[in-house]
């Protein structure tokens, strides 16, 4: 007898691109310049560990996934090494608050019924979230009745998930139709909530240097459909070739 888990996913619509970046806010700027990087001869690079295919660490100790794609781009481009620096959708920010790392790339349930709705929630059903998260912020300013159940890292949640402790797992939709196709058994039920948003990475508020070199290097790279290559290489095999065009967006450039 097959006993089939099914998958409750609240999604935020998301595009997995590189956008023109955003400088993260912070108080008292502490970062490294484009000059003192080229100098050091190593970048700083924050990605995520345990999230496949974006950031992740392969069975040889290897950073590997989209994100690491163009960070390794990002070191050839500005001829430096690269430090990869683990990091959680939490604690982003902070890293590059305080100097931890110069570049964020790490991008802002088993259950008997798949839920199709949010008015099917109860009082008593807990939605599995990670802090820091857009779907963390989604629910508390538009569903604040929906009872979170909070995570730190993406591990933790899908632990929480599959082990029952939450009625859903909400998450950018990249994330959860990516879960989704790689366990046998789980369903996306809901598969857009909340606006759709592009993934950019991220520098220190003030750091205009790097934050300029970035934006022309994602401009530029448009040239060679590189963020295109990007998908094929580290998100093809999860999501196929069907979704490229309408997901991948070259040059920061979006569709208005």
């Amino acid at each position: 007898m097959l006993n089939t888990k099914k998958l409750l996913a609240l999604t935020l619509a998301l595009l997995f691109v590189f956008a023109l970046i955003p400088a993260a806010a912070q108080a008292a700027p502490v970062y490294r310049s484009l000059d003192e990087i080229k100098a050091d001869g190593t970048i700083n690079i924050g990605v995520f560990s345990d999230k496949n295919p974006f950031g992740y660490v392969d069975e040889n100790g290897e950073y590997q996934g989209y994100d690491v794609y163009f960070a390794e781009r990002i070191g050839q481009d500005l001829g430096v090494k690269i430090n990869y620096v683990s990091t959680e959708a939490a604690n982003r920010v902070e890293y590059l608050e305080t100097g931890k790392v110069d570049i964020i790339l790490a991008n802002f349930t088993v259950t008997p019924r798949v839920i199709t709705d949010l008015s099917e929630l109860s009082a008593d059903d807990p939605v599995i979230v990670i802090s820091g998260t857009t779907a963390e912020t989604y629910l508390i300013a538009n569903n604040p009745e929906v009872k979170l159940q909070k995570y730190d890292t993406y591990a933790n949640a899908k632990n929480a998930l599959e082990n029952g402790n939450g009625v859903a797992w909400a998450n950018d939709n990249t994330e959860v139709i990516a879960f989704a196709l790689q366990n046998a058994g789980y369903t996306v039920g809901i598969p857009s909530l909340g606006s759709q948003d592009t993934i950019a990475p991220a520098v220190s508020k003030g750091n205009d240097t790097l934050l300029r070199w970035l934006n022309n290097e994602i401009v530029s790279l448009a040239d060679e459909q590189f963020f295109h290559k990007d998908y094929e290489a580290t998100l093809a095999e999860t999501y196929g070739l069907d979704y490229e065009d309408s997901l991948v967006v070259e040059g920061g450039i979006t569709a208005k």
